[in-house]
């Protein structure tokens, strides 16, 4: 019997693993504006959707790191949805505290900017297969406002 379930399991995976999945990419991380308490990005991420219907996206999860520390993360629940057969731009708002900047000033002193590392998670609902997350990371550097 436990051979039969076996069968039944490879059988099903690999199934599951021919059938076409979404894909997505970050196209871009853009300093957006200033408050009193941080400085905010937005990340842009461009998703692919193969199916002749919407998919809801559930969560997107995401954690900013600057020389290898963690200086924002956060998860934006129930975003919306991905169109049908077309490409979503989907937008990740980052909010990093003046406090976390305070700490790499040895990285923003020489030439004001931070090196970045952004990891997004973009968790959506597939039929059948259920919820299926879409890794995605991208380096670089981001300016910050200059104070003169």
């Amino acid at each position: 019997m436990s051979q039969l379930v076996n069968k039944a399991k490879n059988f099903v995976s690999d199934k599951i693993s021919d059938v076409a999945k979404p894909e997505a990419s970050l196209t871009d991380v853009d300093f957006t504006r200033v408050t009193m308490n941080n400085v905010e990005y937005l990340a842009k991420v461009a998703v692919h959707n193969p199916y002749s219907h919407p998919l809801p996206i559930c969560q997107i999860n995401y954690s900013f790191k600057s020389a290898t520390r963690e200086i924002a993360s956060g998860i934006i629940p129930d975003p919306g949805s991905l169109k049908a057969k077309d490409t979503t731009m989907v937008d990740v708002p980052v909010k990093v505290p003046y406090s976390i900047l305070m700490s790499l000033a040895k990285d923003i002193g020489a030439d004001w900017d931070i090196d970045y590392q952004l990891d997004v998670g973009l968790v959506i609902d597939l039929p059948v297969v259920g919820n299926f997350t879409i890794p995605l990371s991208r380096k670089g550097e981001v300016k910050l406002p200059s104070p003169f």
